[in-house]
């Protein structure tokens, strides 16, 4: 969830929907997301809406933060109305979600449920440190109905892990998802970060190996990202540690695609291999192709039937417009049609299901025989005339979806 909020219309207090967000609710996929915005420290990558205790003031409270969540569920039902379909998925981000106790994350989506309804065989995942679980709190969140824990590895050289100024030990990684299993659950994800200074090939390739000696169902890896405002940035800046090369991350991705590929994981979008369409994440999914969310939680994004709105970013402020019965959000956007052509290319591009030739935009076609032309892209048949991209092409994903939108 970034830091910093753009700019948009107002919200109204009663949080209320134009007409337009509302034609056609229920026809689409529906998820929450959950917002958990603390964090014991801040590693030195990171640009997310988080704070530690030191950073958090007055006015607001890990111990109510669920309370306060379940205030926002309720919200959203006032506002989405009867019209609201079963929920498909869950997704506990943060920050870390597990700093929370399991019982509280439990009682949120409880609330979910008490409010819309989960769907029969609904996806609920959380976030988590390894260091933030344990075997009980494990199985008090499977017992409580979660199916899916998400743990953020990074990787397993030690020296990497301070550079990100992470607080895990690199085997404990593998031993939370040994707990999640014996929890109970059937999909565990891997979160691994590549490219960072200081990194060689043999550090990834033993990340990605001690990753795949854990057993997760799927693994996430992305290239490093040298945000404005972090402690990396300004470590860089002063010439502490070197700017991340965009060949070295080229060259770790497809060694990501190499191992993952021969242990029997296969990508189904840029960053994402699972072993089964059933590993898959399905809340990311429900982004990517264009569905429902409502968004809790201090500067959650939310999108429902093209309009998208972000709340407050502070966890002070978003507790007290829920206290005083006003919605949290900050600002909100209408999407235009060509907004929503652009984004569905976007997002849709990244997926191993690709992109409809038919629905290119007539000004973006010459850019797409290029495309396919210099093999970034490739025509599946059996996909119905969609364009995917090639091992080539995800290498260069970002540049060629500008040049397409």
């Amino acid at each position: 969830m970034p830091s910093v909020l753009p700019d948009g219309d107002p919200v109204p207090a009663s949080g209320e929907l134009p007409p337009s967000a509302l034609d056609g609710l229920g026809s689409r996929p529906f998820g929450f997301y959950v917002h958990v915005p603390f964090c014991l420290t801040r590693c030195g990558y990171c640009d997310f809406n988080t704070y530690t205790a030191a950073e958090l003031g007055p006015g607001a409270s890990q111990r109510d933060y669920a309370s306060t969540a379940i205030e926002e569920v309720r919200l959203a039902r006032r506002v989405l109305g009867d019209a609201a379909p079963p929920v498909e998925t869950v997704f506990f981000g943060g920050g870390t979600p597990t700093l929370l106790p399991p019982e509280d994350l439990v009682r949120i989506l409880g609330a979910v449920d008490e409010e819309f309804g989960l769907a029969p065989g609904a996806e609920v995942t959380t976030e988590a440190n390894p260091e933030s679980v344990t075997q009980h709190s494990l199985e008090v969140l499977r017992d409580g109905g979660f199916t899916r824990v998400s743990f953020g590895m990074q990787s397993a050289s030690e020296h990497v892990l301070t550079v990100l100024d992470r607080r895990h030990t690199p085997g404990r990684a593998g031993t939370a998802v040994q707990e999640a299993r014996k929890a109970g659950f059937d999909h565990v994800n891997l979160d691994l970060i590549y490219s960072t200074p200081g990194e060689t090939d043999d550090d990834w390739r033993a990340s990605l190996d001690a990753a795949l000696a854990a057993g997760p169902d799927h693994v996430s890896a992305y290239s490093l990202i040298v945000e404005e405002g972090t402690r990396l940035a300004a470590r860089i800046r002063r010439g502490e540690l070197p700017m991340p090369d965009d060949d070295v991350a080229a060259d770790r991705y497809l060694i990501a695609e190499e191992m993952l590929a021969s242990a029997g994981f296969r990508w189904y979008e840029v960053s994402n291999w699972a072993v089964s369409d059933e590993a898959r994440c399905r809340h990311n999914l429900l982004y990517w192709t264009g569905g429902d969310w409502w968004g809790v939680g201090p500067g959650a994004h939310s999108h429902v039937g093209g309009t998208r709105w972000w709340n407050v970013k502070h966890p002070a402020p978003y507790a007290a417009r829920l206290a005083s019965g006003e919605s949290p959000g900050h600002a909100r956007e209408v999407l235009t049609a060509d907004d929503r052509a652009v984004e569905r290319l976007m997002l849709e591009l990244r997926l191993a299901t690709g992109f409809p030739l038919a629905d290119v935009r007539p000004s973006a076609r010459p850019a797409c025989a290029k495309a396919l032309a210099d093999g970034l892209l490739e025509v599946e048949p059996f996909k119905s005339g969609r364009a995917v991209l090639t091992l080539r092409g995800r290498l260069l994903a970002d540049a060629l979806i500008r040049d397409l939108a």
